[in-house]
């Protein structure tokens, strides 16, 4: 008898841009958070077409959150209201949904994406990642996301694990080389600290998707449980601290079904979770969806 073609969770897209689209507002320092401010109702949107498109995963929207990014690009105060309002998007997608979908919580870079020069200390990271965890009561798991550095992974692997919950840990990996993280770690080791650290599986995410088949391929090889979703920008070296996502520009050779092309390829090298990052929307997701049901491989919430 055959084995069974093994199941394979999907992620959603990138809400951060998802949500830019659909904005009426021109893009702040603040990204997807501003839309929280200024146009809720967008937020749950997303989440609910994340949902229909087939996800088994939602993200919660609060990836600019942070102590250090409201700090330089907004309000401090707004900490808990916007942790808050995030957590009752998803939670009313989902239950407008009818699904049983995960609702993970994001530990997201605290500084800036890719910009692994500006990670704090460690004292200071730990403490930014749990007043993040105690921030989001009530999800299913926690995606460390975009992480390009070990310590700083380490320390919100470890924040989510002490209050044990689940964790994944999702690097950003060098675009033209994606062995290593985009500190020029290799991405092996840094998968070893986290998984070392209580991590259940490690993810590569918002790198080419060039990048994330490579690292698909290492990860495999160390036999480390993982999975991957991909940005679609061109290059992301534009993106300056402080700075807005107007800067970078969107490849036009990523349509839902060369993505899904793509992440067929990581589920054959074995990723059992796929999904997408920046630029990456509902329809890629739907399709990419339909795609994993018709070789078998169908979505299932983990």
């Amino acid at each position: 008898m055959s084995n069974p073609t093994p199941s394979v969770t999907l992620l959603d897209g990138g809400m951060g841009q998802e949500l830019r689209r659909r904005s009426r507002y021109p893009a702040s320092p603040l990204w997807s958070a501003q839309v929280m401010l200024d146009e809720p109702h967008l937020v749950t949107a997303a989440h609910r077409d994340f949902i229909a498109a087939g996800a088994d995963i939602i993200t919660l929207n609060n990836y600019s959150a942070t102590p250090q990014r409201l700090a330089r690009d907004g309000d401090p105060a707004l900490f808990a209201t916007l942790h808050q309002a995030a957590l009752d998007a998803a939670n009313q997608a989902r239950q407008d949904s009818g699904r049983r979908v995960l609702i993970a919580g994001c530990l997201p870079p605290l500084v800036a994406s890719y910009h692994y020069a500006l990670v704090p200390d460690d004292a200071t990271c730990l403490h930014s990642y749990r007043q993040l965890v105690e921030a989001q009561t009530g999800v299913d798991l926690f995606i460390c996301e975009t992480m390009s550095l070990t310590r700083e992974a380490l320390a919100a692997t470890t924040a989510g694990v002490e209050r044990q919950m689940r964790v994944w840990v999702a690097f950003t990996v060098d675009d033209s080389d994606g062995t290593r993280l985009r500190s020029g770690e290799p991405l092996v080791e840094a998968a070893r600290a986290v998984t070392a650290a209580g991590a259940e599986k490690v993810l590569v995410n918002c790198s080419v998707p060039e990048a994330v088949t490579t690292a698909m391929g290492e990860l495999a090889d160390a036999g480390i449980a993982f999975g991957g979703f991909a940005n679609g920008f061109k290059s992301v070296g534009g993106l300056k601290p402080g700075g807005t996502v107007e800067t970078l520009e969107s490849r036009i050779d990523l349509d839902p079904d060369t993505y899904a092309n793509v992440a067929l390829h990581w589920v054959a090298q074995g990723a059992d979770v796929v999904g997408g990052c920046c630029e990456v929307g509902p329809d890629h997701i739907a399709t990419l969806a339909k795609r994993l049901s018709d070789t078998g491989h169908r979505p299932v919430t983990s």
